[in-house]
């Protein structure tokens, strides 16, 4: 006897009609008709049961910050950075966690139950670090909160950066982070990866940099994090994120970077929101998009995932929490619309990140930790096109959230109704 009975689901790997079997907050089988009873029963109707999203970058510590102390004017990465400089001073330990606390019922309610976020560790005082780490043991019985030292003025650039992360680190900060192109030379910045990656593997973490956030073409800080990575045997734990100089990157250099990411086993992250919204700045016309070349490392055979990274802060005064939208806007800045390009954005904020981020029974699998999402969709390309209602989510088998289902219910003549927005499918 099953403790629930998910009946008629969808799969993201194309099966349908498929039943799941739920024991001890586990997945127990995966199966079609798969034998009753069950403590409880839920007809998922044919429509999508997903493991849940997976946000593989975000800054817990800045969000739900905007408007203070004041508003970014330009809208602009510096400026930014500039306006989180002048808001630290003035952080209060309870506000960062309730800010933090309110985003991850956000996230909760969107299926979003894992978030990688850097948190910045520049401040002596390291509030925000002492705040987050708070946050992730109140938040763990519902979601797992992963958290990257990130020296946001730059770890040499910065007077005593160095010494906070590690202290950071030392109080059970998970990944270490690093921003070498804001470090004041190009030189300096390839230092500070050999330094932060060569602390990562004494310390046996992960490692995750904003690498390359710039349209400098020769902002290649990426290479050094991909021999490093070879160098200390970090293989398969380090991730570049943003990389949009590759954007702008002569395509000979970028045929001679790829094989050498694939070799060191690095990961990358795109934030398509957020590299459409800062990148391309400088340009006039034509504009460049900015978010790195996310087919050509999937070709590659490089792990893409997406992330949100911000949600109303000093560098972005909108989103929601959701996974989809980013997925969305990801698909379409790197013009992914193909039925496998959808399909590749769908597993860039579920699978993908959740192997980046090394979570432990992730997936639909017999023997799985039983989190998962009920979307309105048939299929992740459906979910995608209709950013789908989110209308059950699980933590280890457990309902944590629901939400009704969307509809429109119409008062035209000869068309009365209710509108169904999903595809209507012939049955054959």
């Amino acid at each position: 006897m099953f403790d629930t009975l998910l009946r008629h689901c969808n799969l993201p790997d194309g099966r349908t009609d498929i039943d799941i079997g739920i024991t001890g907050g586990r997945i127990a089988a995966v199966a079609p008709h798969l034998p009753g009873p069950a403590g409880e029963e839920i007809d998922a109707g044919g429509q999508l049961v997903s493991p849940p999203f997976v946000d593989a970058h975000f800054h817990m510590d800045s969000t739900l910050s905007y408007g203070l102390p004041r508003v970014n004017q330009s809208g602009t990465l510096l400026e930014g950075i500039a306006l989180w400089g002048e808001l630290k001073p003035l952080l209060v330990q309870e506000a960062i966690v309730e800010r933090a606390l309110a985003y991850c019922d956000w996230a909760v309610a969107k299926g979003l139950l894992a978030i990688r976020s850097h948190v910045d560790v520049c401040d002596p005082r390291l509030l925000a670090t002492e705040a987050l780490l708070h946050v992730r043991e109140r938040v763990k019985p519902y979601l797992d909160l992963q958290l990257v030292a990130f020296p946001q003025d730059g770890v040499l650039r910065a007077p005593g950066a160095l010494d906070n992360l590690r202290r950071a680190l030392d109080m059970g900060v998970d990944v270490v982070g690093g921003i070498p192109h804001f470090e004041r030379t190009m030189a300096d910045g390839a230092a500070s990866v050999r330094l932060l990656c060569e602390e990562a593997a004494s310390r046996g973490l992960r490692v995750d940099m904003h690498c390359d956030e710039s349209d400098d073409p020769l902002s290649r800080h990426i290479e050094t994090l991909a021999s490093e990575s070879v160098r200390l045997g970090l293989q398969g734990r380090v991730t570049g994120s943003h990389l949009t100089s590759m954007h702008s990157m002569d395509n000979y250099y970028v045929s001679k970077l790829l094989p050498l990411m694939r070799e060191a086993g690095v990961a990358a992250i795109a934030n398509p929101l957020i590299n459409i919204t800062l990148q391309g700045r400088h340009d006039t016309y034509p504009k460049r998009r900015g978010m790195t070349r996310v087919p050509e490392l999937l070709a590659a055979g490089i792990p893409v995932a997406f992330g949100h990274d911000c949600v109303m802060d000093p560098w972005y005064g909108l989103g929601s929490g959701d996974m989809l939208e980013v997925a969305h806007m990801g698909l379409h800045v790197a013009q992914m619309t193909g039925q496998d390009g959808i399909r590749a954005c769908f597993q860039a904020v579920t699978a993908t990140p959740a192997a980046i981020l090394g979570l432990d029974g992730y997936g639909l699998e017999p023997g799985c930790r039983a989190d998962l999402v009920l979307l309105q969709a048939a299929d992740p390309v459906e979910a995608i096109r209709l950013r789908a209602t989110r209308l059950l989510v699980m933590r280890a088998g457990k309902v944590i959230a629901r939400t009704a289902p969307a509809t429109a219910t119409l008062s035209l003549p000869e068309r009365p109704g209710e509108v169904d927005f999903r595809l209507h499918r012939k049955k054959v």
